[in-house]
């Protein structure tokens, strides 16, 4: 499965100001049955969004037409509970490319940047910057540069790093899986071998 080159991305963003947001809430067990990765985003928040008769819940921040884009910004603790993969895979087929939080579950973390979706952790009080933000004007911009490892509130001109392991960034930049890395480097990987027979 080959991923999207990430270049840097600037746009609106949708706010999900709700802590501990857990895989099961993410995408319910209950449509975990396909194999592939496509089709998950119509079920994304799907208890959140729906009501038992499937129409859409008015108050659900992605049923707000006032907000779009491709930047989802979490609360503290996203992507919390069971290690599904599904999550990552949900959210990314929405069409977010980036999740902001102050903090991520560690498997959540790794399975989005399998599935070319940015996770990018920023202190609390930045969070809390562009929650506030988007509250006063649904329309600021958020610029997330993975070359420099830098998110920007373009409203305000605030900015901050995010950390990322270095072999992720690179995939991510390149539009790598691990395969895609692995042949990327095959002719490395042949010249290692040959000076060591």
């Amino acid at each position: 499965m080959s991923i999207d080159k990430f270049i840097t991305i600037q746009s609106t963003a949708v706010p999900l100001p709700i802590e501990n947001v857990d895989t099961d809430q993410i995408i319910p067990a209950r449509f975990l049955k396909a194999t592939t990765r496509d089709g998950f985003g119509e079920n994304l928040f799907r208890d959140w969004r729906f009501d038992k008769n499937g129409q859409p819940k008015a108050d659900f921040v992605l049923n707000n037409s006032v907000y779009s884009g491709t930047i989802l910004v979490g609360g503290k603790n996203f992507g919390s509970g069971s290690s599904r993969e599904h999550a990552a895979w949900a959210i990314h087929d929405f069409g977010f490319k980036v999740v902001v939080s102050s903090f991520f579950a560690d498997i959540f973390k790794n399975n989005a940047l399998n599935n070319g979706l940015l996770p990018v952790q920023v202190s609390e009080d930045f969070l809390s910057g562009i929650f506030q933000a988007i509250e006063k004007d649904a329309s600021s911009m958020l610029m997330v540069n993975l070359e420099n490892q830098e998110i920007t509130l373009l409203t305000t001109g605030d900015s901050e790093h995010f950390d990322i392991n270095p072999y992720k960034k690179k995939c991510l930049l390149n539009g790598y899986d691990d395969i895609d890395y692995l042949l990327n480097i095959k002719e490395a990987i042949t010249q290692f071998e040959q000076d060591r027979t």
